[in-house]
């Protein structure tokens, strides 16, 4: 009878757990790739039992997905645009929160991008340059912008391979299968790029801002746990990882 009772109370309390414990997942822009792993694992120690799944990938992308039904609670734009429009198409379940601008760099793991700038990529040893697919990537926009700023969109463009989002452009750099590239300066200084290339910070007048924001989905509106990670991304902890990783956060201003 003992043993039947303390089954019962194990059984009672797992239940428990199960019932109060949450779920959700996030849609992150893959810049964020490196620093919101971390702040997921530190949001979590604060919230055991629940389970945070986050998705990385284009900004574009996740823009069409979602109006097309896809359940992410949160998500987290490379260019504050994308959930400024699901905002007004009826899509969000809170106003947008800009939480960061980016920064894009040269980077190579074969060349000293320490020593190049933008000119460089017209070198004829230099044959194919990655950057993400302008069409749908924040990051592949703002590359473009800044080529064709400096004049050298049209000499270089036939060297230009595309990556579906700015992690994939990162490693056609990173195996060789592009020289060098254009890349987010939050990827280029993680722990696991820094070692293998350096990079060049692509001066900000030659683009427009990569201003970035998240919204809490139509998806997550009535889940608290969402509730509390969009809360959580103001806390000092979270923007000290948004800082390690070069972003710049609101009310900051950008180094040249």
């Amino acid at each position: 009878m003992n043993r039947l009772k303390l089954v019962l109370v194990v059984c009672f309390c797992l239940f428990s757990l199960s019932a109060h414990s949450e779920k959700i997942t996030v849609a992150a822009a893959s810049d964020l790739k490196f620093a919101m792993d971390e702040i997921i694992t530190a949001f979590k120690k604060a919230h055991t039992g629940d389970e945070v799944d986050v998705v990385f990938g284009s900004s574009g992308n996740f823009h069409t997905q979602i109006q097309q039904g896809a359940p992410y609670d949160l998500f987290f734009s490379a260019d504050i645009n994308f959930p400024r429009e699901l905002v007004k198409g009826g899509f969000a379940a809170s106003e947008v929160k800009p939480y960061a601008v980016g920064r894009i760099v040269l980077w190579s793991a074969s060349l000293d991008a320490t020593k190049m700038t933008l000119a460089s990529l017209t070198a004829p040893n230099i044959t194919r340059i990655a950057i993400a697919n302008p069409k749908h990537a924040p990051y592949g926009k703002r590359a473009e912008e800044a080529l064709r700023a400096s004049g050298l969109w049209e000499k270089v463009q036939a060297k230009l391979v595309y990556g579906e989002n700015i992690v994939q452009t990162a490693q056609f750099v990173q195996t060789g299968n592009a020289q060098v590239g254009i890349i987010a300066l939050s990827l280029a200084g993680s722990p696991e790029l820094a070692p293998k290339g350096g990079y060049w910070l692509i001066p900000d007048n030659l683009h427009k801002p990569l201003e970035q924001g998240f919204i809490i989905t139509k998806h997550g509106e009535n889940n608290s746990l969402a509730k509390h990670f969009a809360d959580y991304m103001d806390s000092s902890p979270a923007r000290i990882v948004m800082a390690k990783y070069g972003f710049v956060l609101p009310g900051e201003v950008s180094k040249k």
